[in-house]
């Protein structure tokens, strides 16, 4: 991935997106990296793989599943109990 100081962006902005359409560069500032510029068929590559889990609540969880749960619970408890 190339680099480019937030000065060379002022500067150099059409060399830059060039560079970024072929692949990511990063942006720095203060010679730490602060963004990241891709073309718009990367950020869309990214987002259909990103993580859809969601996360819920005891409240929000499904019966069968919380019981499930229980029962496997259950069963660590004795395993412990018996080791």
């Amino acid at each position: 991935m190339n680099t480019y100081s937030t000065s060379d962006l002022s500067r150099k902005s059409g060399d830059i997106i060039a560079d970024a359409m072929r692949h990511p560069v990063t942006i720095t500032q203060r010679r730490k990296p602060r963004l990241v510029l891709l073309s718009i068929e990367d950020y869309r590559r990214l987002i259909e793989r990103a993580d859809t889990r969601t996360t819920g609540t005891l409240e929000t969880m499904p019966d069968d599943l919380f019981e499930e749960i229980k029962t496997e619970l259950a069963r660590y408890e004795q395993e412990g109990i018996d080791s």
